[in-house]
This record gives C-alpha cells, structure tokens and sequence, in this order.
C-alpha cells in the first residue's frame, strides 16, 4: 500500500526537495508532495515572524490533501525560535482544519529527542546571533539543554543552500567537542543530512538533521516505519542517548 507524505516548504528552500526524495530513494511505496508558503527572510522582527501564521500554512495543507496524503509536516523551523509549544499549537490548528496528523521540522527534532533521551544536544545553524540564541532558550524551556553552539550569523535565506558542506562539516566539529548527547543541524534550507554517516563515524555523536527529521515524524504519523531508510545516520534506526 502507498504512503503520501504531504510537505510544507517554506518559499525560498531548494534543499528541502531534492533531499527528502534522496532520503525516499529506496522506499519506492513511500513518495513526498509537497505545497508552498511564503518565508523569504528569518529574524525576530514581526515581519518575519507573520510569516509563520496559521492561515497560509492551513490553505497549504489543504491543497496537500488533494492529492490523498496520509500525514503532513511544516517543513520550517520557526518553531526554534518561536516556541515549541506555539509550533506545537500551529500544528493543532493544521491537523484540525484538514482531518490528518500534522507535524513540523521543530516537533519532529523535540520528539526524537524525548524518544532517544536526549536532554542535553549541541547547534549548528546559519542563523543571526539573537536567532541562535532565541533557539537556545526556546529549547531550554521545553527542557533541552544546548551544551555547545555555532552558527554563521546570516539572515539570507535563501543563499543559505549554498554554503558548502566542508562549511558544516566544521562547525559540526566544533560543536562535537562540547559532548552534547545528540547534535542537530537547524535549518531546511542546508544540506545536512548527508553529513549524518560520515560525522557520526569520526565523532560518535548522533547527528539529528531538520530535513531528516522532518522525513522520520511524518513517515511515523503515517504509519510508515522509518527504520527502513538506510545510509542517513543513527536517528531512523533509533538511538539511545549516552548518559
């Protein structure tokens, strides 16, 4: 039986896409659909933040729904810095409005997290400084402590999807020295997830991706088993957090 999984992209990502089907490329059953939403800057401002109401989000996963998905997911990580539990509300209000399970980038990330045990994780995004930090307290409140962080202090979202992996690769590094339980790249829009072997490899730390996920909580909601994607890091097997 097919799986359809419904995805919300945020306007300006090119990364989303064609990673999420890399992930799918051996689940020929599953396939991702995917419906837009206007987000062309990230910051605190309210401009910024009006981006992310419920309304556009609504008639975005309605037109999902013609085509017959199984579970939908807000494929942004506004919810770092909004709130989680203000995403967790977002999410609420989709899934009522269109009769089918809703996530979104952040929840999926908090969730995993709660699963595995982390409590403790280190940061790395392309964020503005007062961002990271907003993320960080956000995080705090829902109960996961940031031991270490490093981001590249940018808000131009959109350029953000040609930052080269060698790029990642060094701030995930340098994130690894402060032994967070489980390190997350934040952002849709960055290209992550094929980091996940290589740098669980040299560091042991669990690399938990926001593109990456995003996949894993929307194939649960689905009923779909994550476990079957393999090559893309620890998170789709499932891991336990080192003490």
């Amino acid at each position: 039986m097919a799986t359809r999984l419904g995805m919300i992209t945020p306007s300006l990502n090119t990364v989303l896409e064609p990673v999420t089907y890399r992930l799918l490329r051996d689940l020929p059953d599953v396939t991702a659909h995917f419906s837009r939403v206007s987000v062309t800057h990230i910051s605190l401002d309210e401009s910024s933040g009006g981006q992310f109401a419920a309304e556009p989000m609504i008639e975005a996963a309605r037109l999902l729904m013609d085509a017959k998905v199984d579970s939908i997911c807000w494929n942004g990580t506004s919810g770092g810095w909004l709130g989680v539990e203000k995403d967790a509300a977002l999410c609420a209000a989709i899934s009522d409005a269109v009769g089918v399970p809703v996530t979104s980038a952040t929840q999926a990330v908090t969730g995993l997290f709660r699963e595995a045990g982390v409590t403790r994780f280190g940061l790395v995004t392309p964020y503005l400084n007062d961002v990271q930090q907003e993320i960080i307290a956000k995080y705090s409140a829902a109960g996961f402590e940031c031991v270490s962080e490093a981001h590249l202090g940018r808000d131009d979202g959109f350029a953000y999807a040609a930052i080269a992996d060698d790029t990642w690769g060094e701030l995930i590094r340098k994130v690894a020295g402060g032994k967070p339980q489980a390190i997350t790249t934040m952002c849709t829009n960055i290209s992550g997830a094929p980091l996940a072997e290589p740098i669980e490899r040299e560091t042991g730390i669990p690399l938990v991706d926001s593109i990456s996920a995003s996949l894993w909580a929307a194939l649960k909601l689905a009923g779909a088993d994550p476990a079957r994607i393999l090559g893309w890091g620890k998170m789709f097997a499932g891991f336990k957090a080192a003490a």
